[in-house]
């Protein structure tokens, strides 16, 4: 007979540092390493519990004093777009997307560091080389796909030919927008939001439910923009709830708003995936 045992991860926590979305918090992750055969089904195990790929490491916040990141993601059948949204699909309209496996070129590290000076000077990327850069990109276990937006060859002198990136995991559920980067020179197009109402299509035609976002935490103006979108939902108390009215939630700084470490692993499900052989 065959039976299958649970992956059984080591996780591990991360020393504190500053947050780079609440001023004057110290941050702290879980992690654990995601590699092997069984990386893909745990990849899309934890994801479904608000963890974020990071290379080859799967993580989510576990501050000692404050639980105000939660993981977003849009439920794809239900989203509908609003009027400004209407508004940057036309503004970007003669944008091609090309789809590519997650290789690493000089173009993507030229926008990615004209975007980090104009966008992000201070943030912990800003010292990235180009071999980090490409080690962000390529060092990936699972399926990931360097989603590349370029005007057409005709275009006018002003806009340049790669005018966005997405680095994108494909999950069993939906699409997991890792990173994103863009031309700063082009604020007034919202390439931001433009390539989360792309990926909402991508989703859509691939029969895909879901696109994450990443983290949503309330009174960060970094993250603010994520509640514009309709059917969003956030993860909360273990599991996904509608972000019904974003004003409704504050900052949770209160000291006992944290289990215990140990208590956060014991409640992480795990995939059932090992084979194992018994007489």
């Amino acid at each position: 007979m065959r039976h299958s045992l649970p992956i059984a991860p080591q996780f591990y926590v991360t020393a504190p540092q500053p947050c780079p979305y609440l001023d004057g918090r110290m941050e702290r992750k879980l992690f654990t390493s995601l590699q092997g055969e069984f990386a893909v089904k745990l990849n899309d195990a934890l994801s479904k519990q608000g963890f974020r790929r990071s290379q080859n490491v799967l993580y989510r916040p576990s501050c000692a004093d404050c639980s105000s990141c939660y993981s977003a993601r849009i439920r794809v059948a239900d989203f509908t777009l609003s009027k400004s949204q209407k508004r940057v699909l036309k503004r970007n309209r003669g944008l091609s997307r090309n789809a590519m496996s997650p290789w690493a070129t000089d173009a993507q590290f030229s926008l990615f560091r004209r975007y980090l000076e104009h966008r992000h000077a201070d943030g912990g990327m800003a010292d990235m080389d180009i071999f980090e850069f490409a080690a962000m990109v390529e060092e990936t276990p699972i399926k990931s796909r360097v989603i590349e937006y370029t005007y057409p060859p005709d275009k006018s002198a002003a806009k340049p030919d790669l005018a966005a990136v997405c680095l994108t995991d494909v999950f069993d559920d939906g699409l997991s927008m890792v990173y994103s980067f863009f031309e700063p020179d082009l604020t007034k197009n919202s390439l931001g939001t433009y390539i989360i109402l792309d990926h909402i299509e991508i989703a859509r035609a691939a029969g895909l439910p879901y696109v994450y976002l990443g983290y949503w935490v309330p009174g960060s103006p970094k993250m603010a923009y994520k509640a514009g979108f309709e059917a969003l939902e956030i993860y909360r108390g273990a599991e996904w709830v509608p972000l019904e009215n974003p004003d409704d939630f504050e900052a949770d700084t209160h000291p006992l708003s944290i289990d215990p470490i140990a208590e956060q692993v014991a409640q992480i499900s795990l995939p059932d995936v090992l084979p194992t052989k018994t007489d």
